[in-house]
């Protein structure tokens, strides 16, 4: 997870951590808004709506957790998968690691231990 140093300021991780978390969802795995939202924690439409316009002040942990994980599963990927359009569509296909399902029905799950369940999977892929 996200590791916050303390002389670092709080408001000015928000904007980072979402446009990257914006870039990973949407433009490198194109999920829709209501399954980027789930991965969020299911924040406000309009909320989610500012964030996604760069309207972005300070982040809950949990939103700041939940990004690490994204984040964390995105590199994992990309490490394990030479072709980048391998890596990011993994995240849909069946798996028989999560009883046929995929990564994302996983991780659509909507809590912080579905998205830490499949980054402890891609962390043992890993080695």
């Amino acid at each position: 997870m996200l590791a916050l140093n303390p002389n670092i300021d709080a408001d000015k991780i928000g904007p980072v951590a979402m446009k990257m978390f914006m870039n990973i969802a949407g433009q490198e795995w194109g999920l829709s808004e209501k399954d980027m939202r789930v991965l969020l924690g299911e924040p406000a439409r309009s909320t989610f709506y500012n964030w996604r316009n760069g309207k972005v002040s300070s982040l809950s942990r949990d939103t700041l957790d939940r990004i690490s994980f994204i984040s964390g599963i995105y590199k994992a990927l990309q490490l394990l998968f030479p072709q980048p359009e391998q890596a990011n569509s993994w995240i849909k296909k069946p798996n028989a690691a999560f009883a046929g399902h995929s990564a994302l029905e996983v991780m659509l799950a909507g809590s912080l231990v579905d998205l830490a369940r499949v980054r402890r999977y891609l962390d043992s892929q890993r080695g």
